[in-house]
């Protein structure tokens, strides 16, 4: 089981990485293998083709299960996001895939942005959506109790996909 955590903030170390390695862990027993922090990334984004692009699209094509972390901005996922998005083929580009969308915001009035924005298009990509996504205030997810019963209630059925 390989678990990976893409990171679509364009501050590197930022919280939306900690919100998802805490939940990759969370939801899995075990530190993630990969954090890919997208800005990292930089210009090979904007083209197709950068070899860097293409290992870290390899390694989310890997694993087992994959949490796409993004900061709310305008109610949606970040383009930083998007970009590295765009570069997987429709249908397949995840496939076999657990993706889990999680997104972090100043306050409760985006909770569905996960679910209505960027779950969608990890569908569209092939991912297995069936864990619903998760929403966290950033000023005190490590605390929020939504995490631990977001944890509770869907890390069977993580563990359940993955084993497939």
């Amino acid at each position: 089981m390989t678990v990976t955590v893409v990171v679509g903030n364009p501050k590197p170390g930022s919280r939306t990485r900690a919100a998802g390695e805490l939940l990759a862990e969370q939801l899995t027993g075990a530190a993630p293998d990969h954090v890919i922090e997208l800005i990292d990334l930089g210009p090979g984004l904007l083209g197709w083709g950068d070899e860097a692009v293409a290992a870290a699209m390899k390694t989310v094509q890997a694993s087992s299960l994959v949490v796409f972390a993004s900061p709310t901005f305008k109610a949606t996922y970040t383009g930083l996001l998007k970009l590295f998005l765009d570069q997987f083929a429709g249908g397949t580009g995840l496939l076999d895939v657990v993706a889990v969308p999680l997104m972090l915001g100043a306050g409760p009035t985006h909770a569905m942005a996960p679910d209505l924005t960027l779950k969608p298009v990890l569908a569209e990509l092939g991912g297995t959506c069936a864990l619903p996504g998760l929403y966290l205030l950033d000023s005190g997810f490590t605390d929020d109790p939504t995490l631990s019963r977001y944890v509770e209630r869907w890390t069977p059925v993580a563990h359940a996909l993955m084993a497939m």
